[in-house]
């Protein structure tokens, strides 16, 4: 096979596992080699680079390359201007890593809200799931993700230096940990809760209504709501969490 042929073909097996059931007898998993040519390089291109996305199989990708070849050039252009201008104007927020259009985020720049309580979240998605409520009127710190040996990311790769520093600068009163309820959100809350020792800050965690294993951005807006309302000092919580396990 040419070059051109291997780039017009998508290069991945694709298996699916469909259950069949069948009356008195039971039920067995099938699997299905499908391998599909692709008629232009420009198109396994496209295939390419959509599957590049999480979550998204090489056969949806083709579906969704194909919907695109449907549409308008204009809606084409449209759609690829969108996400270079997305790309080239959208920051993390100078002071809390929100994403922002300028250097400072709306949430940093709105009057009126308790600048001297800050939640602590892994990303934009926590955020988001926050703000939704419209209970919580304080400000916010991105981490952009939390502690994980296993997946290789550790204190550094986080923005937890701009966070130790803004508890040190005295502009901060109450952190609280809005963080995922699994082991590494807890190893992260834990090194936090280190790092912050002497600068004599209130640290809280929301309260466990969230449940353990739970990621945040899933939660409904009344558990958020609660755990905010109920939320504990964070050594309590922790040595609670420690007696526990």
């Amino acid at each position: 096979m040419g070059n051109a042929q291997q780039q017009g073909k998508i290069g991945a097996d694709y298996a699916e596992n469909q259950e069949w059931s069948h009356k008195g007898e039971s039920s067995n998993l099938r699997s299905k080699f499908v391998a599909v040519e692709i008629p232009s390089r420009l198109i396994a291109r496209a295939v390419d680079q959509m599957a590049s996305l999480p979550g998204v199989g090489r056969r949806t990708a083709l579906r969704l390359v194909l919907h695109m070849l449907r549409r308008s050039e204009d809606d084409v252009r449209r759609f690829s201007d969108a996400l270079v201008a997305m790309r080239e104007g959208v920051s993390a927020c100078e002071i809390c890593g929100n994403l922002s259009e300028s250097d400072l985020c709306d949430i940093c720049t709105t009057p009126g809200r308790t600048e001297n309580l800050v939640a602590v979240v892994e990303d934009l998605r926590d955020l988001l799931a926050i703000e939704g409520t419209g209970h919580f009127r304080g400000r916010y710190h991105v981490l952009g993700g939390v502690i994980s040996p296993m997946d290789g990311v550790g204190p550094g790769d986080l923005r937890i230096d701009s966070l130790v520093a803004r508890v040190a600068s005295g502009e901060i009163q109450e952190v609280i940990f809005a963080l995922p309820t699994t082991m590494e959100g807890d190893t992260t809350a834990f090194y936090l809760n280190k790092r912050f020792s002497g600068h004599g800050v209130k640290v809280t965690s929301i309260a466990r209504g969230v449940a353990v294993g739970d990621e945040i951005q899933y939660a409904d807006d009344l558990t958020l709501i609660r755990s905010f309302e109920q939320r504990v000092l964070y050594s309590s919580s922790s040595k609670s969490n420690s007696d526990a396990s």
